[in-house]
């Protein structure tokens, strides 16, 4: 049988920290003057510490020393830690564990692809830790998603070909990541958001064993 990697997102597809992420930086945003909506939120998700703390300091006009910024990101984790120390099993998101089950079964390479630096803890906090082959996270990469790096640097660790990988994604800039890679891409959510995707689903209750079984066939070139 043909092996091919599939490759995780974390934030919003296995578990859903983003709401946890928008809660530590709105506080934190909130702090210093500067409001923003659910909708702007949207720009956060799938990017590293460093971009998110920079967009929401150009929606409220500041400007802050370099000082001041990693005193802020630093609150920030410790913020977002507290909730994601409280995590279990019930944080996985609906059918999430039955997929990761099946690809296991079909002898499929399983990856975990994402920005969070707090990954293997999240993983260990929902005891999912042990059904990934290899896992990339923030500590391991240095370019921020759109950039492919983070699936690339998986697609290697499993000597895979990145045509043979396919991404589960819920963010815009994870979608592009994997397109940019030419992988199979496949959005988690928003039909609209996620538009450039290959396939979108709400969530992986409407991915069935066929079409994981038309993937793990299919032959690109």
């Amino acid at each position: 049988m043909t092996k091919k990697a599939f490759i995780f997102d974390l934030d919003g597809v296995i578990v859903d920290t983003a709401k946890y992420h928008f809660l530590a930086w709105k506080k934190l945003a909130n702090s210093i003057g500067v409001d923003f909506t659910e909708v702007q939120n949207e720009q956060l998700k799938g990017v590293s510490r460093v971009k998110s703390l920079e967009k929401i300091l150009t929606w409220g006009k500041k400007s802050i020393s370099e000082e001041e910024f990693m005193e802020l990101m630093s609150l920030k984790n410790d913020d977002y830690l507290s909730y994601i120390n409280k995590m279990n099993e019930n944080e996985i998101l609906p059918d999430v564990a039955k997929i990761l089950d099946y690809l296991n079964d079909m002898n499929q390479h399983i990856a975990l692809g994402s920005a969070s630096k707090n990954a293997r803890m999240i993983l260990q906090k929902v005891n999912l830790l042990n059904k990934f082959d290899v896992i990339v996270d923030g500590n391991d990469v240095t370019k921020a998603k759109p950039n492919p790096e983070v699936f690339l640097k998986a697609a290697t660790l499993l000597h895979c070909n990145p045509k043979d990988c396919i991404v589960f994604e819920d963010s815009l800039a994870g979608i592009k990541a994997a397109n940019i890679a030419s992988m199979v891409s496949i959005g988690i959510g928003d039909k609209e958001t996620l538009k450039k995707a290959d396939y979108v689903f709400n969530d992986f209750t409407e991915i069935d064993t066929d079409f994981l079984n038309e993937l793990i066939k299919e032959k690109r070139t």
